[in-house]
């Protein structure tokens, strides 16, 4: 695991789950957010492989929360894994928090909003060797694009 994020697993680690700076109802959370996004955000689901939005996407921009809109990741760190989500090898620090996952019957490295506590996807180590070694591997539900604003 690359050193910035041990560092922030293990601030984040302590972070009563419990507490985001945006909260809200779970009916609140429904009226929000599409049935998919609600799906990954608020119950920990992932969506199919290769079916994201988000998955070829190549515009130039940030990746925001698609529940409370903390930006997450700048396009420049994104990379095509071959894994049929969008993968990422560095996201914003202070807006994602690390947690464990057991749902597969194995731990696994839980990636979240640290706004809203919404669930992203995951963190591996099998990114690119010539950057973090990381892979934040994200469900497009999750987010919504931000393009960078053109010149005029």
């Amino acid at each position: 695991m690359c050193h910035g994020c041990i560092n922030a697993q293990k601030q984040k680690s302590h972070k009563k789950e419990s507490f985001y700076p945006i909260s809200k109802t779970e009916v609140q959370w429904k009226a929000q957010l599409t049935p998919e996004a609600y799906d990954v955000l608020r119950r920990a689901g992932t969506e199919r492989p290769f079916t994201g939005k988000y998955n070829d996407h190549k515009g130039e921009g940030t990746y925001h929360c698609a529940g409370c809109q903390a930006a997450l990741y700048h396009s420049k760190h994104k990379f095509d894994s071959g894994t049929g989500w969008p993968s990422f090898d560095r996201g914003i620090e202070e807006n994602l928090e690390l947690g464990e996952d057991y749902l597969l019957g194995y731990r696994r490295v839980e990636l979240k909003c640290s706004q809203c506590g919404g669930h992203l996807g995951h963190l591996f180590n099998d990114g690119p060797r010539e950057t973090t070694g990381m892979r934040h591997c994200i469900n497009s539900a999750a987010l919504e694009f931000i393009p960078k604003p053109t010149d005029e």
